[in-house]
């Protein structure tokens, strides 16, 4: 279960970072950067958890996620350049901290453990 914690905590610093940069430096919707840097704020909300191994935090973190899994395909589809390449990223980030949590989440059950 250990490699699947790791793999959702740098996932999800990944997808916080990548979020910071996107808007901020690598292609802002406005030249200087944008509020929609805010964006990523949500995503530390879940942070310690996951960072803790915190199995409640593991089962409800992946469906905020999916928001921005949503943002990647939207921007990706309509986007083009550094924002497109920055958008598949995003999908793919969000789709590996998905997968990892949901399986932490289902190997780390009360009713899996030793007896």
């Amino acid at each position: 279960m250990k490699p699947l914690q790791y793999l959702a905590s740098a996932s999800l610093i990944a997808l916080i970072f990548l979020c910071v940069a996107w808007e901020l430096w690598l292609a802002p919707i406005r030249p200087g950067g944008s509020w929609l840097v805010l964006k990523a704020l949500p995503l530390l909300l879940p942070l310690m958890g996951i960072l803790k191994g915190r199995r409640y935090t593991y089962q409800w973190a992946p469906m905020l996620v999916l928001a921005y899994f949503s943002e990647g395909v939207m921007r990706g589809w309509s986007e083009s350049g550094v924002s497109q390449g920055l958008a598949l990223a995003e999908i793919a980030l969000s789709v590996v901290f998905f997968f990892a949590a949901i399986y932490f989440a289902r190997l780390s059950a009360p009713s899996r453990q030793p007896q």
